[in-house]
């Protein structure tokens, strides 16, 4: 399975977090399967990510397109720099 099909059935089983901000919340209080950012995520808020999935031993994918393709491939009508799928 790729990182798109994951991504795709996350969305559709509602086992996906959207968003920095809520994404950082959920990796720091639960267990993530996986963290998916964009690759034009802002290089502070990377290392915010980056940090934070290595304190939980978590895996994580750099998705080869912009936020924007990545809120595409959601199905959202705007840009999506980070996703959770939950564990």
């Amino acid at each position: 399975m790729t990182v798109v099909d994951d991504i795709q059935s996350a969305i559709k089983s509602n086992k996906a977090v959207l968003g920095f901000n809520e994404s950082i919340k959920y990796i720091k209080t639960s267990d993530p399967k996986l963290v998916v950012i964009a690759e034009n995520l802002p290089s502070s808020l990377k290392h915010e990510i980056e940090n934070s999935v290595k304190v939980s031993k978590t895996k994580m994918e750099v998705f080869t397109g912009t936020s924007v393709e990545l809120g595409i491939i959601c199905g959202k009508p705007f840009p999506v720099s980070t996703l959770i799928v939950k564990g």
